[in-house]
């Protein structure tokens, strides 16, 4: 009988060991999660019962919540909402959330684990429950001109502090006003979303840093161009042949070069040239004779496959591993199966004008408890060294040249070293082309890393992303 009764105490008592510590898990380790799910329809009304905190964009708010006469209490209001709605999201009764709003939801309606002890003041002094404040990286002179310089093409821009990661433009277009979003009534909450949702240019898509993705076309020569030199194989003089035409190997399909002919109109053409220029076959042999492998370690290190949170999740981008070599040589100028966010070619930028060291990338400067208490400051992280110094300083001479004489030359700034490079990737026959730059400025003390894609564009990069990214560098250099 005591053997039995044993047996039953013990089961029990494991039973209760198992309970607590699941209670425990719950109750302690995975509030902020639990808070922060979609599903959690309570989290949802107590967002609406506190007044929730604003973000702020250099001490100016973006978005903030108003009292209104219903039972919610508060309603969000967005200020210059279609020029920060890729920044801030939306926050909606039954539609979710996005952007910011969505991933500090918890900071924002008080909730957060390290809001307890306010929450706890906030009863025991009767005051009205508030929200943590959310200050951003954005720099509003560069946001605005992104915008408007985006104007009516449909693409996006993104900027960084190559110093700090600290963002200071993220524009998507076409863009949307999260207002009618944020309306207390259900019915016309539904309708605007479903108008949005259905619109042809998919203003709801954050391009910067998720959507479809692009091919990178001639930007992605800066992440071979970083391997090659790197890797201690090649300098900026090394050449290779230079063809007008290329055949892949193995296969029936020709390359050629952006303009046509021979890159420069010599026999060989050294990497120097074929960059300045942009040239496709160069690169394609350059490609084939480092082959993926030393390609794929060169795109990670940079940041492709990897899962960002800034704090809204980037999509990864994507280098594929390739053992056939004609794929090899077509990523090597950008296009087959590479893939890539905005961001992802800022942050490849960022890090060669940071002497190699790439530092992850951040909306958030600081979230402040409502007695402007810090709760989180900024806190600058680097992310890896995917290039020596030595090789930053080589690349960052070779873009400057780029723009300075050659293929990047709209991006020049009078009495400013800008280092860049563009990019016109082909999305299959017949269709428009994807068109970027990339670079940073001053060359010598770059304050500023820029990304910028133009969709479905006529011409090149250098007509039409160039100028877009020289005047988003001129804000941020007040020029």
């Amino acid at each position: 009988m005591n053997k039995e009764l044993k047996r039953v105490s013990i089961a029990v008592l494991l039973m209760f060991i198992a309970l607590f510590a699941s209670s425990t898990v719950i109750t302690v380790f995975q509030v902020d999660n639990l808070n922060a799910d979609g599903r959690n329809v309570r989290t949802l009304y107590d967002s609406y019962s506190a007044e929730r905190g604003p973000i702020l964009v250099d001490g100016q708010a973006i978005a903030e919540s108003k009292p209104v006469n219903d039972p919610y209490k508060f309603q969000r209001v967005y200020n210059s909402p279609e020029l920060y709605s890729a920044v801030t999201g939306y926050f909606t009764l039954n539609q979710g959330t996005t952007g910011v709003e969505g991933s500090l939801n918890n900071y924002l309606s008080g909730t957060a684990n390290d809001q307890f002890l306010s929450k706890i003041n906030s009863i025991i002094t009767g005051q009205s429950p508030k929200g943590a404040s959310v200050s951003l990286t954005i720099n509003p002179k560069a946001q605005q001109a992104a915008f408007d310089a985006l104007g009516n093409y449909t693409g996006a821009v993104v900027a960084i502090d190559p110093k700090t990661g600290g963002i200071l433009a993220m524009v998507s277009k076409t863009a949307y006003d999260p207002n009618p979003l944020a309306s207390h009534k259900t019915d016309d909450v539904i309708a605007a979303y479903k108008q949005l949702l259905g619109a042809p240019t998919r203003p709801l898509l954050n391009r910067a840093i998720g959507g479809d993705l692009y091919h990178p076309g001639s930007v992605f020569k800066l992440v071979v161009a970083s391997a090659a030199i790197d890797s201690g194989k090649y300098t900026p003089d090394s050449e290779f042949p230079n063809p007008s035409t290329y055949q892949l190997p193995l296969s029936n399909t020709v390359i050629s070069n952006a303009e046509g002919g021979t890159c420069g109109g010599t026999p060989t053409v050294t990497i120097a040239t074929a960059l300045r220029l942009s040239c496709n076959i160069p690169f394609a042999q350059l490609g084939a004779a480092l082959g993926a492998d030393t390609i794929s370690k060169y795109a990670k290190a940079y940041g492709y496959g990897a899962d960002f949170s800034v704090p809204m999740s980037v999509t990864p981008s994507t280098y594929p591993i390739n053992t056939d070599v004609a794929k090899v040589m077509l990523s090597s100028f950008g296009q087959d199966e590479d893939r890539v966010t905005p961001l992802q070619i800022a942050m490849t930028s960022a890090a060669i004008a940071n002497k190699g060291t790439l530092m992850s990338p951040t909306l958030i400067k600081e979230i402040d408890a409502p007695d402007l208490t810090p709760i989180q400051p900024f806190q600058e992280k680097a992310y890896g060294q995917p290039i020596s110094a030595e090789t930053s300083a080589t690349l960052t001479q070779l873009m400057v040249s780029n723009v300075s004489n050659g293929a990047a030359s709209n991006a020049r700034i009078d009495g400013v070293d800008v280092a860049g490079k563009t990019g016109t990737a082909e999305n299959g026959k017949g269709r428009p082309f994807t068109l970027w730059f990339t670079g940073f400025a001053p060359a010598n003390d770059p304050q500023i890393a820029v990304a910028v894609v133009v969709e479905n564009g006529a011409g090149f990069g250098n007509s039409v992303s160039a100028p877009i990214a020289k005047k988003v560098i001129e804000a941020v250099l007040n020029k």
